[in-house]
């Protein structure tokens, strides 16, 4: 895959236009890759949307990570 490519899958990713599993299937073999790419360009993951079943969890683990920091 070029390397623009690849620089552009990334950053959708970590904007949160898409997911790990479309990654996999455009050629990133482990999540490793993912987050070296993303060091590389001087971005962070995306953060797990603030929706669905596990709210109360999230909520909690963007909480305390927080006060941590």
């Amino acid at each position: 895959m070029p390397e623009t490519d690849r620089e552009k899958l990334i950053g959708q990713y970590a904007a949160g236009d898409i997911t790990w599993h479309e990654l996999r299937e455009r050629g990133f073999d482990n999540y490793i890759q993912v987050l070296g790419a993303l060091g590389e360009l001087g971005l962070r993951s995306p953060l797990a949307a603030m929706t669905g079943p596990n709210l109360a969890a999230r909520e909690r683990g963007r909480a305390s990570s927080a006060t941590r920091c």
